[in-house]
């Protein structure tokens, strides 16, 4: 039975991933400090540990105790347009985390390091984004997934250590937080529906992505430590199909049954159009089909409805308040 550990596993992605390697038959230990996940969300067939990525004698002690075939390394604070105003926060705990767990597995010899980035590191690139593109990230959230990735890759070259990288994007479905304000917009709207809210929007809405629902991104990254052509690979993965934010706020009162006016805020710092290319992770995995946005929403709509609305939480740190979206301040 190998042995995995899953860090970020009470969260959104990490969830998933641990019920799948489960089903795949590995043995499985969860790192999580709760920041964003939640302890009843982690399979009970799970060994849960709470702790940070960040604390680097607690991560030494678990690839002592547990002996480690693979890690996955799912745990980040994933809020692209934040990041612009905790760069601090950011970088020590989506970069510096992510560096004492390569460590650790370059020193103990696992198989194989799987790590999920972010379309992110693609920035403003004129979609479809493709891996043989060269990343040019535009915020501070895809500079550090792209430090990582570069890490692995010299990780790779020097001490033999194997990894896979995938790069997800607009990840949505059941369990995820949607109490978090700052990101996940398709949680964002189901909240504020919930709560009687207007939906907030940044600018006229007609940024397009492609919002990817669970089921066609967690498997994949579960399984790929058993298919030998993923090995020190980068793959897409995730939706094909893109849309605006105003047909996504349209496709999400349809599903909720719920009809709220739409709240036009100013613009923010982001990148208006992306989408990828997953023409490698089809041809590697075999994907033949995606579920449909409206398939999607709906099933997370249920969840949703049953979860019930949550108090969105505020982000206590910010370290720049310079061009800080009032949004952020005032709500």
């Amino acid at each position: 039975m190998p042995t995995s550990l899953v860090t970020g596993g009470a969260g959104f992605i990490g969830t998933h991933v641990t019920n799948h390697l489960i089903k795949l038959g590995h043995k499985v230990i969860v790192l999580d400090d709760l920041s964003g996940g939640f302890e009843d969300f982690v399979n009970n067939e799970a060994i849960f540990i709470k702790g940070s990525v960040t604390d680097e004698n607690l991560i030494s002690q678990l690839f002592i105790d547990y002996k480690f075939d693979y890690v996955y390394h799912l745990a980040a604070y994933a809020a692209e347009g934040l990041s612009h105003f905790i760069r601090r926060f950011n970088y020590n705990n989506n970069l510096i985390g992510s560096i004492n767990l390569i460590n650790e597995a370059i020193k103990h010899k696992v198989e194989r390091f799987v790590f999920t980035s972010s379309i992110a590191v693609y920035g403003a690139l004129t979609p479809p984004m493709r891996e043989d593109m060269h990343p040019q990230p535009e915020d501070p959230y895809g500079v550090a997934k792209y430090a990582v990735e570069l890490d692995l890759k010299t990780a790779h070259e020097m001490f033999g250590l194997n990894y896979t990288i995938f790069r997800p994007h607009n990840v949505y479905g059941e369990y995820q937080n949607i109490g978090d304000k700052y990101r996940n917009v398709i949680g964002i709207f189901m909240n504020q529906l919930m709560q009687g809210k207007s939906l907030s929007v940044f600018g006229d809405g007609l940024q397009t992505r492609a919002f990817s629902y669970i089921d066609d991104v967690a498997p994949y990254i579960a399984n790929c430590v058993n298919i030998k052509a993923t090995e020190n690979e980068i793959f897409n993965i995730g939706a094909d199909q893109e849309y605006t934010i105003l047909q996504l706020a349209e496709t999400i009162q349809n599903a909720m049954g719920i009809n709220q006016p739409i709240m036009h805020l100013d613009p923010r710092n982001e990148v208006v159009h992306a989408h990828a290319d997953h023409q490698k992770a089809k041809t590697i995995f075999g994907i033949d089909k995606f579920t449909s946005l409206e398939t999607g929403i709906q099933k997370m709509a249920t969840w949703a409805k049953d979860a019930g609305a949550r108090e969105s939480s505020k982000f206590e740190n910010i370290e720049i308040t310079e061009k800080l979206p009032p949004f952020w301040v005032e709500n």
